[in-house]
């Protein structure tokens, strides 16, 4: 295994591909600015990075227009898309610990996590989609005899892709992979903290013979390239994955433009909900901390709510308490780290002034609260809990995005549900009972895309991932997500 040593002396080292990716080549932004890439682990730059704006993505719409039109890629048989995404599966999986190196750079997070999850969830979902896509079959209507209705899927055809900073690289593939196996061809814009990987990514794709203009990166700022996407005449789809309030801007963008397709994967305040019959509650407290902590909580379907039925309350909140010890923050580039820093200096600022509003409010601090590492001139903040939290305040029902958990207490069924779906999200829910007539009557009374039962946040690529309520429309992951960057055709055939 790589020791931390040798990881912090890959990443001095480290000197990242910086540009955008257009029509099959890098290239500097048309107006030659360029952004620092600052690295939260220390606060120092990693790279400077092209700033597309408006210019550029005329440039990157264009050439996928040119190259979608020409069926350089959309015409291309399914068993040569297939193999040509499952050769950038390989390539990932090659470099695989570079792709990790960047992104922990790039964000923060621990290099075992890069390496274990986001490299490698990128990697299977980028040959799952490939595997996939000739195994997509249209349909035959049923008819009188004197006609036959064929039912065929289409690629949509350029697919504006706007990516999130915590999951940088897999949220890419998420929506790359699926739009790519379905023929169409993809302009990604990622977030501006964390550009690294997909700049990489693209040049992995040309090497596996995505043909040139069919998928193109531009780096960049949300308010300038993001929106010129968004509104873009010539883009027929937006993926977007973030905060609720940007995309409620695509919706707009969409309709001031030319009605694009427009999915959304944006915020949550999910609830982890803990019966006192649960079945283990060793276990279910160490998912509660590791659904609120993990990836420092920065995650969209993070347990950020934790409701605990009150007979067993305080014992629970000391179990969350203590496997949440276990992993305060430490040096990202080592791979014993459970806990990395927060991706930016703003955003740690802004998880820390919630956790004192909450402190302000009434709320009792059971664990952590402040800042570490200090020393490193990166942006740590240790494992947080609250109880007694009041359910109008912002700490409960606004998304922190970081490591705060804030818990409440319930009595009944009816209770616990009133409490769950008593917010403006509905992207995941958890139910930690022995009953199965409650799982049930939980998991259908739950709003929300996700409903996990003794256990959180799990999955894989075969199902489908979204929300309800704000927290977006559409779907991820599963042959849902493929059928999406489709349209539907219906040819109707007279017969004499």
């Amino acid at each position: 295994m790589t020791t931390a040593l040798e990881w912090n002396s890959r990443a001095r080292a480290l000197k990242p591909q910086a540009l955008a990716f257009i029509d099959g080549k890098y290239c500097p932004a048309a107006s030659g600015r360029t952004f620092d890439a600052i690295s939260p682990i220390d606060g120092r730059v990693a790279a400077q990075v092209s700033e597309c704006d408006e210019a550029d993505v005329e440039r990157a719409v264009a050439a996928a227009r040119r190259s979608f039109e020409d069926g350089r890629w959309a015409a291309a048989a399914p068993a040569h898309r297939k193999k040509v995404l499952v050769k950038l599966a390989e390539l990932m999986a090659a470099h695989g610990e570079e792709l990790a190196l960047l992104e922990t750079v790039d964000v923060g997070k621990p290099i075992q996590d890069s390496l274990a999850v986001d490299v490698a969830a990128s990697v299977r979902t980028m040959a799952w989609y490939g595997e996939a896509i000739d195994k997509v079959y249209g349909e035959i209507a049923p008819t009188a005899a004197n006609a036959i209705g064929l039912i065929s899927r289409e690629p949509i055809g350029v697919v504006g892709a706007v990516v999130p900073w915590n999951f940088p690289l897999m949220m890419a593939c998420w929506k790359i992979a699926p739009a790519l196996a379905a023929g169409n061809s993809v302009v990604l814009k990622p977030a501006e903290q964390s550009p690294l990987t997909a700049i990489r990514l693209a040049q992995l794709a040309a090497e596996a013979g995505i043909p040139d203009g069919v998928f193109n990166v531009l780096p960049g700022f949300g308010e300038t390239a993001g929106a010129s996407l968004g509104r873009h005449p010539d883009v027929d789809a937006i993926t977007f994955t973030g905060s609720t309030e940007v995309g409620k801007l695509f919706l707009r963008y969409a309709s001031e433009s030319n009605i694009k397709h427009v999915s959304l994967e944006c915020g949550g305040k999910s609830p982890n909900i803990v019966f006192a019959d649960c079945p283990d509650l060793d276990a279910a407290a160490r998912a509660a901390a590791e659904g609120i902590f993990y990836n420092q909580g920065e995650v969209c379907s993070a347990g950020s709510r934790l409701l605990v039925q009150e007979s067993i309350r305080e014992a629970f909140l000391a179990k969350v308490a203590a496997h949440g010890r276990t992993m305060a923050p430490g040096d990202p580039l080592d791979p014993a780290t459970r806990m990395g820093a927060m991706v930016t200096r703003e955003h740690m600022q802004r998880v820390l002034g919630f956790i004192h509003e909450g402190s302000a409010a009434g709320a009792r601090n059971i664990l952590g609260g402040r800042q570490v590492r200090q020393e490193t001139g990166g942006y740590y903040i240790e494992p947080t809990i609250f109880a007694d939290v009041d359910p109008a305040s912002r700490l409960a029902r606004e998304e922190v995005f970081g490591p705060v958990l804030a818990s409440f207490t319930f009595r009944s069924v009816d209770e616990a549900i009133a409490m769950a779906n008593d917010t403006r999200y509905g992207l995941g829910a958890g139910v930690w009972t022995s009953n199965l007539d409650v799982a049930h009557r939980m998991s259908r009374a739950l709003r929300a895309g996700s409903v996990w039962v003794n256990c959180y946040d799990t999955g894989d690529t075969t199902v489908p991932f979204g929300g309800y309520k704000q927290s977006g429309t559409g779907r991820d992951k599963s042959l849902h997500a493929l059928l999406k960057y489709t349209q539907l055709k219906t040819t109707w055939i007279a017969l004499k």
